[in-house]
């Protein structure tokens, strides 16, 4: 594996070298500066985060990730051969991730993007570009192209306000609308029975792990998965077996008109749930406005208020807990069906209950202060003993300080939302 981790690393079983992968370069945390690798997680709280295998890969400040993660994979398939047998290589590239830190001599095709955020993210999306380019050249230069499958997919929604753009679909990045959910992707090979066309089929992150293993000759029928093997959907253009995807169940957030009793009812939850072409969503989705491009040099506000005076809503979305839409017919959820079709929404209720049955119990800890990057001289490393791993009995547990800590992340809310109303203009005033 090449690039980006952020699946966890508190002890070293956490890390991708124990998770099956041979060998592992890249990060190990979710937002790192493209040229130093520094990542921080709070005021002082910052370290070098740059991973050879499970040793810190010091002395690599001044190069740009893409092109390092890039110059690593190619490095892998110059260094073994395609008779060697299968190989799968997951290079999971920080871009276009914040912070949004281009080469300065990819900005230049789009100086005359208006808006700064927007021309970085193009920028940047130039540099995956051509990452995506001399990772095939080298599979053909090395003999691998002809019997290899190449996958380019997105993990989630984008940010609209950092460059990014969903419109016109509902919604941001970790939020349950499509605009978080729904990902840009596309398989190139020349395995493909049937090439150059979009595929509706419906798949979920968890059918690559069978597809994969399949198409490496792998048996999995002795295997109980949640996902399924698509290739003939994807191949051949047949029906996907995939009939549904659990989006979440978040029995720690809550809708904002609800009582702190807890209650575990269907439909208080924050929860999304697709059934064909059904889709559920219930409590607090997130962010459900559509948002514009950002293509001015601030943010385009009559624009945005169009777009919501355009679609009301038939309860203030504040005391709303419930939404139904179906997914192929209204892509953008902008017709919320729940109260025509109650008979849907009871179904597809019983479900998320289904689900939630088999749901293990959230334990949310508090930050470990031998986590800090001071303790592992600088650098992100794992810092609990191999022991440890039976320690916390999966029970959500709040601290004594919980109502203060709640106090402050609401506040951090509202100066985050104040943030990003002023981010364009503060760009402007910063140049590139």
């Amino acid at each position: 594996m090449v690039g980006k981790w952020h699946l966890g690393f508190y002890r070293k079983a956490c890390l991708p070298t124990r998770k099956g992968f041979d060998s592992f370069f890249g990060s190990l945390t979710g937002s790192v500066d493209y040229y130093n690798y520094r990542s921080c997680d709070g005021p002082g709280l910052c370290g070098y985060d740059l991973h050879d295998n499970e040793s810190v890969a010091w002395g690599q400040e001044g190069k740009y990730s893409t092109m390092l993660f890039t110059q690593r994979a190619r490095k892998i398939l110059e260094s073994r051969s395609p008779m060697d047998g299968p190989l799968f290589l997951l290079l999971s590239l920080q871009a276009v991730h914040t912070p949004l830190q281009p080469p300065k001599s990819y900005i230049y095709p789009y100086r005359n993007m208006a808006n700064v955020a927007r021309r970085k993210f193009a920028a940047m999306v130039s540099t995956v570009d051509e990452a995506v380019r001399n990772v095939t050249y080298a599979l053909r230069k090395y003999g691998y192209y002809r019997n290899s499958v190449i996958i380019y997919s997105t993990d989630n929604g984008a940010q609209p306000f950092t460059g990014g753009s969903n419109w016109p679909l509902r919604g941001r990045k970790g939020t349950y609308w499509e605009g978080g959910v729904r990902g840009v992707a596309f398989v190139h090979s020349p395995l493909l029975k049937r090439r150059k066309r979009v595929s509706r089929a419906l798949l979920h992150v968890t059918d690559w792990f069978p597809t994969l293993v399949g198409l490496a000759g792998g048996n999995i029928t002795q295997v109980s998965l949640d996902g399924f093997d698509v290739w003939p959907a994807i191949s051949e253009g047949k029906e996907s077996p995939r009939k549904e995807i659990l989006h979440n169940i978040d029995p720690l957030h809550k809708h904002p008109t609800e009582s702190k009793s807890r209650d575990d009812k269907p439909g208080k939850k924050a929860a999304a749930i697709r059934v064909g072409d059904w889709k559920l969503l219930t409590g607090d989705p997130g962010h459900g406005d559509w948002v514009p491009l950002q293509m001015l040099p601030t943010l385009p506000g009559r624009w945005w208020n169009l777009e919501r005076s355009s679609s009301p809503l038939s309860k203030p979305p504040s005391l709303k807990t419930v939404w139904l839409f179906n997914i192929r017919s209204d892509p953008f959820e902008r017709r919320d069906l729940a109260d025509q079709r109650p008979d849907v929404v009871q179904q597809l209720l019983e479900r998320l209950a289904h689900y939630n049955r088999t749901a293990v119990p959230v334990y949310f800890p508090p930050d470990d202060p031998r986590a800090n990057p001071s303790r592992h001289g600088g650098a992100w490393a794992p810092w609990a003993d191999g022991e440890e791993e039976t320690k916390y009995q999966g029970v959500y547990k709040k601290g004594k300080n919980a109502k203060k800590k709640k106090k402050k992340k609401k506040c951090r809310l509202c100066k985050l939302k104040s943030f990003f109303l002023k981010l364009n203009t503060g760009m402007m005033s910063n140049g590139i």
